[in-house]
């Protein structure tokens, strides 16, 4: 019976004593806690033994994660916009044993959560609700998460950014930027119009002008002594006519011509 004994007992020695073997995976790190106490030496990617009965080794990803959110949006006047909202954070690898320690590994229902909403709702009701809807989001998106990196960042989570996937506005919101739209569309198109009217009455204006100018030199050129010439040189072609013709003039007008009934 003794040896029985004797073999258990070195059964459950062997099974105490001999080590356990963990792998930390890449994208975490390790954080070894044996009878309750954190090591500080972080583990780095790779197989590890341990004490399966007085140590644990806890891995904590210092890769990106991304939480996905949806909550309503206090805007500026008092509307609530729903939003659909990504964060992207990570823990920084030299700080994953404070992590584990001060906030344990729920760290992101713990704080990650609860400072994103109070970020967000600080920082949303500063902006008017078509704000989140126009080239305002990323304001806001890195509004908050500036605001987020100050309280967490100390603390060892990272927040890389924050994304405002979708927003749903209130119906009567979403029609009156519509309205808006579609008026300042009318507007550039009639601006447009009488850009092009004022354009083309400007042409008219200049080609008027110019034919103005062009009587008036015409006008200017017509001397007594050329306007003399032309009527004669006009009645010498005339003349060369074989037709029958009558001509009444004064001598100083140019002529006045009346065709005959019939000819000779």
């Amino acid at each position: 019976m003794s040896t029985i004994y004797r073999y258990s007992f070195l059964l459950l020695a062997l099974v105490i004593f001999l080590p356990s073997c963990k792998v930390i995976r890449q994208g975490d790190v390790g954080v070894k806690r044996t009878l309750g106490k954190i090591n500080p030496r972080i583990l780095q990617a790779g197989p590890r033994l341990f004490n399966p009965f007085i140590t644990t080794i806890i891995p904590v990803p210092v890769r990106t994660i991304n939480m996905e959110v949806g909550l309503d949006l206090p805007s500026k006047e008092g509307l609530n916009v729903m939003a659909e909202i990504s964060i992207l954070y990570h823990v920084d690898g030299t700080m994953a044993t404070s992590v584990v320690e001060n906030i344990g590994r729920d760290y992101e229902r713990i704080v990650v959560l609860p400072v994103f909403r109070a970020a967000a709702a600080d920082i949303s009701s500063k902006f008017m609700a078509k704000d989140m809807h126009t080239g305002n989001r990323l304001v806001i998106e890195t509004q908050i998460k500036d605001q987020m990196n100050a309280q967490l960042g100390p603390r060892g989570i990272i927040i890389e950014a924050v994304l405002m996937k979708s927003i749903k506005l209130p119906p009567n919101l979403y029609r009156a930027i519509e309205e808006k739209l579609q008026a300042e569309q009318d507007a550039q198109r009639m601006e447009f119009i009488l850009l092009r009217e004022s354009q083309e009455a400007e042409r008219r204006r200049i080609e008027a002008k110019g034919i103005s100018d062009a009587n008036l030199i015409l006008t200017e050129g017509l001397s007594p002594l050329l306007i003399q010439f032309k009527s004669l040189d006009a009645f010498e072609k005339m003349s060369q006519s074989p037709s029958t013709k009558v001509i009444i003039t004064d001598g100083k007008a140019p002529f006045l011509i009346g065709e005959a009934a019939g000819a000779n």
